[in-house]
C-alpha cells in the first residue's frame, strides 16, 4: 500500500510542477504584453503632444493669416464694375492652367477688363453682375457696393436671349448690351428707357419717363355704348366692323375674311368720336372675357394724343410711332385685342406736301403706313382715328386695307338730342316741387316733359334761334340756326348750367331742385356764348371744322346782334 501511495503522490507532484511551469509562461506572456502596451501608450502620448503643438501652430498661423487679410482692407481702394462671375472649376486640359480655375470675377477697372479674385472673407454668391466693387492694392475684391445710378439713356428695341437686349441710343444708333442683375428679374418691354453704365456698357436700371407714358395709356376706359346717346346707327356699324372679327374669328377664317386694320371716325367736334373709341375698347374687353372665360386675358387701349407726339427733333416722332406699334404688337402677341386710338389725327398725318415750313408729314405718314401694312404683321390690333378735318388726312392712309371703315359722326337731330339729354337728366337728380306737382309726382314723366321742352326750344327755327347768315361763292345765302351747331358736348354743357342755377337758387333762396326755367335759361346762355365763335376772317376753314361741308363760303354774318337790337 505504501508503494502505491508513493506512486500517486509522485504523479500529482509532476502535475503540479507542469501547472506551475505553464503559469510561469502565461505570466511571462502577460508581462511582455504589458511592456508592449506601455510602449504604445508612450508613443501615443508623444503623438498627442506633437498634435497639440501642431494645432497651436496652425491656430497661430490662421490668426496671422486673418490679420493679414484684414490688412488688405486698408485704404486706398479702387472702384470696379463686375461684368461676369466664375465659380471654382478645373480648366479643360490644354486650355488653361490650374490657377485660371480659381473662384474669380471679371471687372472693368480703369477702362480695362480684368479677372480678379474675391476675398475669402466675402460671400461670393452675394456679388452681382453689374455691381460696383472695391479693389485693394493687390486688385482683390474686398467689398460689394450698389449699382451706378447715372449713365446714358437708351430705349429698348428688342429683348434677346442670355440677358441681352437691342437698344437705340442717340441718333438712333443701335447696339446690343447686357442687362445687369436687377434688370434680369424685371419684366422689361419694348420702349422702356434704361440707363447704361458708361464704364461697363451694361444696362443697370429702368427709368420711368413721363413723356412717353403720357402719350400711351393702357387702361381700358370705363365707358360703354349705353353711355352714348344719339349715335345708334354709327355704333351698330362699329360693332359689325370691329367686334365681330374678334368675337367670331373662326367664322371669319372660314369665309376668308380678315379683321379691319383701322377705322376713321370723322365729323364735327363734340359729337362723340372719342367716346365711341373708348366704348369700343371697353366692349372688346368684355367680349374677350366672355369668349375666353377662365383665362387671364384682357383688352388694351393705347390713347395717342396726336399733337403731343410731334417733336422738334428730326426722327423723334417717327421713333415714337414705332414704339407705339411695337408695344401694341407686344400686347397682342397672346391674342388680346389692342385698340390704338389717334385723336386729332389730322395733326399728325396731314396730306404730304401741304406743310408750310418743315413738311414733317413726308416722313411721319410713311412711318404709319409701314406700321399698318408693312412687313411685320399687325394681328389683333385695330387702329381708330378721330378727326374733324378728314379732308386734311393723307389719302394713302384712308384707302381700303388701312383705315377700311369710315364712319361719319353727324350732329344730333331732335331725336338724338332727346336721347343724349336722357343720359344727363335722370330721376336721381333733385327736381323742384312745382315741376313734380305738374305731373302728379311722377319723376319720370317730369324728366320726359322737361327734356321734350328743352329740345323743342333748342331745335326751334324761330327768329330767336337764328345764328348766322352764310353767303356762298355762288352768291346764294342761307340762314343757319343754333340747332345746326348742336352737339353732345353742347347738350352736356346746357345740363351743367341748369344744375348750377339750381345750386345757386338753393343757396340764395332755399328753393331745392331743377326747374324748367333753369334749362331754358341754360339754352339761351349756351347759344349766347357762341355768338362770336364763327371765324369771319377765314369762313371756309371754320365751316369745314364745324361740319358744314359743301359749297365754299365767302362770307359769314352773325344774326345774334340783330335779334338783340330788335
Amino acid at each position: 500500500m505504501w508503494g502505491s501511495w508513493n506512486v500517486n503522490e509522485n504523479h500529482e507532484a509532476e502535475k503540479l510542477a507542469e501547472r506551475l511551469q505553464m503559469t510561469e509562461r502565461q505570466v511571462n506572456v502577460l508581462r511582455d504584453k504589458n511592456r508592449n502596451l506601455d510602449k504604445q501608450l508612450a508613443g501615443l502620448s508623444g503623438n498627442n503632444q506633437r498634435l497639440v503643438a501642431l494645432l497651436e501652430t496652425t491656430r497661430e498661423q490662421i490668426i496671422n493669416l486673418k490679420a493679414a487679410l484684414e490688412k488688405d482692407g486698408d485704404t486706398p481702394f479702387s472702384y470696379g464694375t463686375v461684368v461676369a462671375k466664375h465659380p471654382r472649376q478645373h480648366p479643360a486640359s490644354g486650355q488653361g492652367i490650374e490657377s485660371t480655375g480659381v473662384q474669380a470675377v471679371d471687372v472693368i477697372y480703369s477702362g480695362r477688363k480684368m479677372r480678379v479674385t474675391v476675398s475669402p472673407l466675402m460671400d461670393f454668391d452675394s456679388v452681382l453682375i453689374g455691381q460696383q466693387v472695391l479693389l485693394n492694392e493687390a486688385l482683390v475684391v474686398v467689398a460689394a457696393l450698389g449699382f451706378e445710378e447715372t449713365g446714358e439713356l437708351v430705349t429698348v428695341k428688342e429683348l434677346l436671349e442670355n440677358n441681352l437686349a437691342v437698344v437705340m441710343a442717340r441718333a438712333d444708333d443701335q447696339r446690343v448690351i447686357e442687362l445687369a442683375a436687377p434688370l434680369r428679374k424685371a419684366h422689361l418691354r419694348v420702349g422702356d428707357q434704361l440707363t447704361v453704365d458708361s464704364r461697363s456698357g451694361m444696362a443697370v436700371s429702368r427709368v420711368q419717363l413721363t413723356d412717353m407714358q403720357s402719350l400711351v395709356l393702357e387702361e381700358v376706359p370705363e365707358i360703354s355704348y349705353s353711355d352714348i346717346g344719339g349715335l345708334n346707327s354709327q355704333i351698330e356699324a362699329i360693332k359689325d366692323s370691329v367686334e365681330l372679327p374678334f368675337t367670331h374669328p373662326d367664322l371669319y377664317r372660314e369665309h376668308g375674311l380678315s379683321a379691319p386694320k383701322g377705322i376713321l371716325l370723322y365729323g364735327p367736334p363734340g359729337c362723340g368720336k372719342t367716346l365711341i373709341a373708348k366704348a369700343v375698347a371697353h366692349s372688346l374687353a368684355q367680349r374677350v372675357v366672355e369668349r375666353k372665360e377662365g383665362t387671364s386675358t384682357r383688352s388694351y387701349f393705347l390713347n395717342i394724343k396726336g399733337p403731343e407726339l410731334l417733336d422738334k427733333y428730326v426722327g423723334e416722332t417717327e421713333r415714337h410711332i414705332r414704339l407705339i406699334f411695337a408695344r401694341a404688337r407686344e400686347k397682342a402677341l397672346h391674342g388680346d385685342p389692342v385698340v390704338v386710338f389717334f385723336d386729332e389725327m389730322e395733326a399728325l398725318f396731314r396730306t404730304r406736301g401741304t406743310g408750310v415750313s418743315s413738311d414733317v408729314e413726308t416722313t411721319i405718314v410713311p412711318q404709319l403706313l409701314a406700321e399698318i401694312d408693312g412687313v411685320e404683321r399687325l394681328d389683333n390690333v385695330i387702329v381708330i382715328g378721330a378727326s374733324n378735318r378728314e379732308d386734311m388726312i393723307d389719302p394713302a392712309i384712308l384707302r381700303p386695307g388701312r383705315l377700311d371703315v369710315k364712319i361719319k359722326i353727324r350732329r344730333p337731330d331732335a331725336l338724338g338730342a332727346t336721347e343724349i339729354f336722357s343720359k344727363y337728366l335722370t330721376t336721381d337728380l333733385p327736381l323742384h316741387e312745382s315741376e313734380l306737382a305738374s305731373d302728379a309726382g311722377d319723376g319720370e314723366a317730369t324728366i320726359r316733359r322737361m327734356i321734350d321742352s328743352t329740345v323743342s326750344e333748342m331745335y326751334s327755327t324761330e327768329r330767336i334761334n337764328e345764328f348766322l347768315e352764310v353767303t356762298y361763292v355762288t352768291g346764294q345765302t342761307e340762314i343757319l340756326y343754333f340747332k345746326d351747331f348742336a352737339s353732345g358736348a353742347v347738350i352736356h354743357n346746357i345740363v351743367d348750367r341748369a344744375k348750377k342755377h339750381a345750386i345757386k337758387a338753393l343757396i340764395t333762396t332755399g328753393e331745392r331742385g331743377l326747374k324748367m326755367e333753369y334749362l331754358l335759361r341754360a339754352v339761351r346762355e349756351e347759344f349766347a356764348e357762341h355768338e362770336d365763335m364763327p371765324n369771319t376772317t377765314n369762313p371756309d376753314d371754320w365751316a369745314r371744322i364745324s361740319g358744314r361741308k359743301g359749297e365754299r363760303i365767302s362770307n359769314i354774318r352773325s344774326l345774334v346782334n340783330r335779334q338783340a337790337a330788335s
